[in-house]
């Protein structure tokens, strides 16, 4: 791996609490490191050479103050409604990323566009569905929609979950 593909190697950052609050690129990580913003928790693979240094690659980092941010409103969203069913198909349960988003109560026939009432199916449960009631359809919901818990707000791309397994351990479950 060369040098420039080492600075933008992905980096978490933790707030005082350990908190996930961000991710960067090494470049910026290592700064905060030297400038003593930040304490290094988990080292990444290698080395950065200077001219009169070695910085150890981060892969996660942890402010040295407390960032206060207040915790924003969960806004329904395509991703935020696939973040809360992790992905999944409501009606037969299965992983991907090709979701579409579905009305449990069409909106034609009164359904509203609220966390309570919008899940996500995957194309063929959804063409199935078609504009009925799960009920009229013969489907089953996997799990009651529900608005989620206020306790999450920072999402970690999918593709770093799967490459950044340092990370594991720092991020809610």
């Amino acid at each position: 791996m060369n040098a420039l593909e080492i600075v933008n190697l992905p980096v978490l950052i933790l707030n005082q609490s350990y908190e996930p609050l961000n991710v960067c690129r090494v470049r910026r990580a290592v700064i905060l490191l030297d400038r003593g913003k930040a304490e290094m928790l988990e080292n990444g693979t290698g080395f950065i050479h200077s001219a009169s240094n070695t910085f150890p690659v981060p892969s996660v980092i942890r402010l040295a103050y407390m960032i206060r941010r207040p915790r924003p409103q969960r806004r329904l969203t395509r991703l935020e409604i696939f973040h809360r069913d992790q992905f999944t198909c409501q009606y037969c349960g299965k992983q991907t990323h090709q979701l579409t988003l579905d009305h449990v109560i069409p909106r034609y026939r009164g359904g509203q566009h609220t966390w309570e009432n919008v899940v996500s199916a995957c194309i063929p449960c959804n063409r199935r569905k078609a504009g009925k009631t799960p009920k009229e359809a013969g489907m089953k919901l996997i799990h009651q929609p529900a608005m989620p818990r206020g306790d999450r707000f920072f999402y970690i791309p999918h593709h770093y979950q799967q490459s950044q397994s340092q990370w594991q351990k720092y991020l809610p479950q």
